[in-house]
Order: C-alpha cells, then structure tokens, then sequence
C-alpha cells in the first residue's frame, strides 16, 4: 500500500515532536518524507528508528510530499504554502494568524483543489462553533491567560511600552480583535484567529489577552452564543519546551493526519 508522504516545515518544538511520533509509526499509512530547516546540513547526523527523512529547504520540500505541516515562523508562511497548494496538495497550518495576511491562499487552494487544514491546536471546541457557524453566531469571546514568561517579547507590549516582567495580580494586556491579535502577538495567538476562523470571523470576534504571574500553564476559555447553542469551553495547556506553545498542539496534529487515511473519524 502506497503511504501518504509527510513532510514537516520547520524543526522547533512542535516539528520535532510530530517527526519523532511520525518516525515511530504512531500514525499509519503516513510516512515522513521530509524536513524543511534553514540548514539541512545541520540535521544530517540525526538518528532515525525507520527510513531518514531528506533534510531540505523550504524550496525542496514540495515535490517531495503529499501533505505538509506548516510549523515555521509567520514570515516565511507565503513561502512555504503557495508550492503546496499550487499544486493541489494539502497544508496542515498552525501559523493560522498568517493566513489573515495571505487570505489569496484560501483562493488559490480553491482552483489548484488543494486543501488548507487548521489543527485545534491549543484550544478545544472548534467542532461545536463550526456546526453552530452554519446556523447564527451571536457572538463569541474568547479570553486567554496566559504566565507572565509566555507573552514576553510580543511586539504589541513593545510597541505600547506594557512592561509586565514586574506584575504581582492578573493584568489585562490587550481587549481587541483576533486580527489585531496576530500581529501584535504573532507567537501566541494563533488559538484566537482559529477560533475566529471556525466561527463568525476575524474582525466580529472579541479577545482578551491576560498576563497572569501565578499561572504556569496558558488557559483559554470560549463562550459563543448562538441560535441553536449557547456553551463555553476552557482548557489549561501543559507548555511545550517552548512556553508560547501547549503540548497538545502537536498531538493535534497527529489527529489531523490519522484523519487522513483512518478507517474512523469522530467529530465534525
């Protein structure tokens, strides 16, 4: 049986840990092909359990896949997607902000019959708002906290001179938009356009962003009313070895893949 060519765009935290679950076998039918990284030399001496995936750049890494998972810095998003879907292949995104910035991929994806995936990532409960978003959204608010170390650097805090390296109580860091969110907090916020995407969109969506000292994992909670629901949802992420990042956002990946080819999907 022909298996389903994966390759990874980016090796940090989320990359690394989908290429050892891939490497291991943990999904059937899928087999990763190949890794994009600025120096494929760099990566060449790695140890592998089954087949040594190609180390390559951005520009090798289309011909090489079937699908791709996106897992790089927003900047080179454009580069990494338009030979994917140029193509007709399918993109697994996690730099969902980016796409408010290159909304012609969703364009290009259409006439090419390629397929843009957004994983639920970090947040839970974009099942109920896809299905509610087929009848009438109210609203939705989606109110994020996160510890004290995993908003550092944002360019909105920077940019508005909010220092919080100092704070002792929850502070609210920002009240806007998921559209505005992406760019003042490119890092974090990919949960909340996620969010906006699966329902009534960027610029409708509310968001609050909260620094919290006494949190140590990040937290997010959604409440949508709507014309056949009104329910809110909260997860407490456990942090990657990158603070800005949950664990289970690379095991959403995996379950985005294993719906590829699995004999059985639950959920809408």
């Amino acid at each position: 049986m022909n298996r389903i060519r994966v390759g990874i765009a980016g090796f940090g935290a989320i990359g690394q840990s989908v290429a050892k679950s891939l490497d291991a076998g943990v999904v059937p039918g899928l087999a990763l092909a190949a890794i994009a990284v600025r120096d494929p030399l760099r990566h060449a001496a790695m140890a592998w359990q089954g087949q040594a995936p190609l180390f390559t750049t951005i520009d090798g890494l289309e011909p090489l896949c079937d699908v791709v998972i996106e897992c790089a810095p927003a900047a080179v998003f454009g580069q990494i997607a338009k030979p994917i879907l140029g193509t007709g292949k399918k993109l697994v995104v996690l730099s969902s902000g980016a796409l408010l910035s290159h909304p012609e991929l969703i364009e290009l994806a259409r006439a090419k019959g390629g397929q843009i995936l957004v994983p639920s990532g970090a947040v839970l409960g974009l099942d109920a708002l896809t299905a509610a978003a087929e009848g009438v959204i109210h609203s939705v608010t989606m109110i994020t906290r996160k510890p004290v170390r995993g908003l550092l650097g944002a360019p909105y805090l920077e940019k508005n001179g909010i220092d919080i390296s100092g704070i002792t109580e929850p502070t609210l860091v920002f009240r806007g938009t998921p559209r505005e969110a992406a760019v003042g907090f490119p890092a974090n916020l990919n949960v909340a356009v996620s969010v906006s995407l699966a329902g009534i969109g960027p610029d409708r969506t509310t968001l609050e962003i909260w620094a919290d000292p006494h949190l140590e994992r990040n937290t997010h909670r959604v409440v949508v009313d709507s014309d056949s629901a009104s329910f809110s949802m909260e997860i407490q992420n456990i942090p990657s070895e990158n603070p800005k990042t949950g664990r289970i956002t690379a095991l959403s990946v995996l379950a985005v893949l294993r719906k590829l080819s699995g004999p059985l999907r639950v959920g809408t």
